[in-house]
C-alpha cells in the first residue's frame, strides 16, 4: 500500500534541484562558443580543445546509471548535496585553470559530478510527486532540459560579450560558483531527508556491473567524441569491445537478479516495466536528431554567414522559447493525452526542420536568421511536447525504489544519442561544405538527416502508442472478466 503524503516543500525543493540540474546540462553546450578564446589564452592544442568539450560529455555519460543507483541506495539528498558540492568545486577549478592539462582534467571531474547530480532530479520527482502533479513536475523538468540544451550558446555569447578577452572564457565556468553555493544552501533546508538505509557500500553496489557498463559506454562514446580526428575509423575496434562488454553486463545483471542480489541496473526495467524500453529508445533516437542541430546551426551562422557567437545564439532562440512554453503546458496534459503528445511533437519537430531545410535554399543568406524564426518556433513547440511527456510516460510504471537508476539509464541513452547525433550531423555538414563549397546546401542536407532521425523516433512512438492501447484493452478485458466472475458468484450464492 502506498503511504505517500505530499511534502509541503516539494515545489520549492524541485526548483532548487532543477536549478542545479540546469547548470550541469548547460555546461554541455555553453563552453562551445568560448573555445576560440580558450585556445588563444592558454595556447591549447586542437586536441586539447576538443577534449574540453568531449571529456565533459564522456564523463557525464559514464556515471549516470551509477549516480542513479547510489541515489536509490543511499538517499538522493546525500547524493545531490555531494555531487553539487563537487560540481561547484570543479567549476571553480576549470575557471582558474592555468594550462590546457588542468582544464581538461577539471572538465572530466566536472562531467562526473554533473553525471552524479542529474539522475537525482528524476528520482526526486518520483519521490515527491504523484498523479497529475508528477506530470506537471516532469513538464518543468522537460522545459529545463530543452532550454539548457538550446540556450547554452546564447548565454555563452552574452558572458563573452560582457567580460571580453582574454579572460572572459573563465566566467563561463565561474558563473556556476555563486549559483551553486546558493542552491546548496537552499537544498540543505528544502530537500527531504531520507531514512537511513543501513546498507553497506560493498554489499549494495555492483562494482563489477559498474566496470562492465563503463567500458561498454566508453566503447561507444570515445570513437564518437573523437570524430573530428577520425575517431570512428581509427577506433572502430572499440565498438566491438562495447558490444562484448555490453552483452557481459546484461548477463551479469541477470545473474545478480537470479541470486537475489542488488544489480546496478535491474534488467527487468526493460523486460517487465510497461513502456520503459520503448520510451528510452524514443528519447535516445530523438536526441540523436535534436541535439546535433545546434552545432550545425552554429557552423552555418558563424562560419557561413559571419555571425558573432551571440548573434548565432540569438538566431536559434525561437526554438528555445517554443520548447520552454510547450514543455510546461505539455506536462499538464500528459494524463489526458498520453503518448499522443509525443507523437504529435515529433511530427512537428520533423516538419519544422524540413521547412528550415527548404528555406535555406529559397531565401538569401542575409535574411536566413529571420526566415528561420517561425519554423524554429514550430520545431521548438514540438520539442517541448516530446521531452517531458516522454520522460513522464517512460518512468510512470517504474517502482519508486528504482527511480534514480531508471532515470540515469534513460538519460544515458540521451547522452549517447546526443554524442552520436552531433558527430553524424557535424560530419555531414562538413563533408557537404568541402564537396560543394556551399553552406546553404550543407545546412539543408544536415537538417534533412536530423529530420530522418526524428522520424525514426516518431515511428517508435507510434508503435508504443499502439502498444499502450493494446495494454489498456487487455486491462479492460481483465476487469470485465473479473466483474463477470464476481457477479456470477453472487448469483450462485443467492
Amino acid at each position: 500500500m502506498d503511504d505517500y503524503e505530499p511534502d509541503p516543500k516539494r515545489w520549492k525543493a524541485l526548483a532548487v534541484s532543477l536549478t542545479a540540474g540546469f547548470m550541469g546540462l548547460l555546461d554541455v553546450s555553453i563552453v562551445n562558443v568560448a573555445l576560440p578564446s580558450i585556445q588563444r589564452d592558454l595556447g591549447a592544442s586542437a586536441g586539447g580543445i576538443r577534449w574540453v568539450v568531449s571529456g565533459y560529455a564522456l564523463a557525464f555519460g559514464l556515471v549516470l546509471v551509477t549516480g542513479g543507483r547510489l541515489g536509490d541506495a543511499f538517499g538522493r539528498r546525500k547524493m545531490f548535496l555531494g555531487a553539487l558540492a563537487a560540481f561547484v568545486a570543479t567549476s571553480a577549478l576549470a575557471g582558474a585553470a592555468p594550462n590546457e592539462t588542468t582544464l581538461v582534467l577539471a572538465r572530466l571531474a566536472q562531467g562526473m559530478a554533473a553525471g552524479m547530480l542529474t539522475p537525482q532530479n528524476t528520482g526526486l520527482i518520483q519521490d515527491l510527486f504523484r498523479g497529475p502533479e508528477r506530470g506537471r513536475a516532469f513538464g518543468v523538468f522537460g522545459a529545463v532540459v530543452g532550454i539548457s540544451t538550446a540556450v547554452g550558446p546564447i548565454l555563452g555569447g552574452v558572458i563573452l560579450a560582457v567580460f571580453g578577452d582574454p579572460d572572459g572564457w573563465r566566467w563561463v565556468f565561474y558563473v556556476n560558483v555563486p549559483i551553486g553555493v546558493l542552491a546548496f544552501a537552499l537544498a540543505l533546508r528544502l530537500l527531504p531527508r531520507s531514512e537511513k538505509s543501513g546498507l553497506r557500500l560493498r554489499s549494495e553496489i555492483d562494482f563489477v556491473g559498474i566496470l562492465l557498463l563503463a567500458v561498454a559506454v566508453l566503447g561507444v562514446l570515445l570513437p564518437v567524441v573523437e570524430s573530428d580526428d577520425g575517431g570512428p575509423a581509427r577506433l572502430w575496434w572499440m565498438f566491438v569491445i562495447a558490444l562484448v562488454f555490453g552483452a557481459g553486463f546484461v548477463r551479469w545483471e541477470h545473474s545478480l537478479v537470479r541470486r537475489g542480489r542488488s544489480p546496478l541496473l535491474d534488467t527487468r526495467l526493460f523486460t517487465g516495466t510497461p513502456g520503459y524500453a520503448s520510451g528510452a529508445a524514443v528519447g535516445a533516437l530523438y536526441f540523436c536528431g535534436f541535439a546535433g542541430i545546434w552545432l550545425v546551426f552554429a557552423m552555418f551562422f558563424q562560419q557561413g554567414l559571419g555571425y558573432t557567437p551571440l548573434q548565432s545564439g540569438l538566431s536559434v532562440t525561437p526554438f528555445a522559447l517554443g520548447s520552454a512554453v510547450a514543455a510546461a503546458v505539455a506536462g499538464r496534459l500528459v494524463p489526458r493525452f498520453g503518448r499522443r503528445l509525443t507523437v504529435t511533437g515529433l511530427a512537428l519537430v520533423a516538419l519544422g526542420l524540413l521547412i528550415v531545410a527548404l528555406l535555406a535554399q529559397l531565401v538569401p543568406p542575409a535574411a536566413a536568421g529571420w526566415a528561420f524564426a517561425l519554423p524554429l518556433v514550430l520545431a521548438g513547440v514540438g520539442g517541448g511536447m516530446v521531452i517531458s511527456p516522454n520522460t513522464t510516460l517512460t518512468l510512470e510504471c517504474v517502482p519508486v525504489r528504482l527511480a534514480g537508476v531508471a532515470g540515469g539509464a534513460l538519460q544515458t541513452g540521451q547522452r549517447i544519442g546526443t554524442a552520436i547525433g552531433t558527430a553524424v550531423l557535424a560530419s555531414v555538414f562538413g563533408a557537404v561544405v568541402v564537396a560543394a563549397g556551399d553552406y546553404q546546401v550543407a545546412l539543408t542536407v544536415a537538417l534533412c538527416c536530423a529530420a530522418v532521425l526524428t522520424c525514426g523516433a516518431l515511428g517508435l512512438a507510434v508503435a508504443e502508442l499502439r502498444a499502450r492501447r493494446h495494454r489498456a484493452q487487455l486491462s479492460g478485458d481483465d476487469r470485465a472478466a473479473g466483474e463477470a466472475e464476481t457477479s456470477a458468484a453472487d448469483v450462485h450464492r443467492g
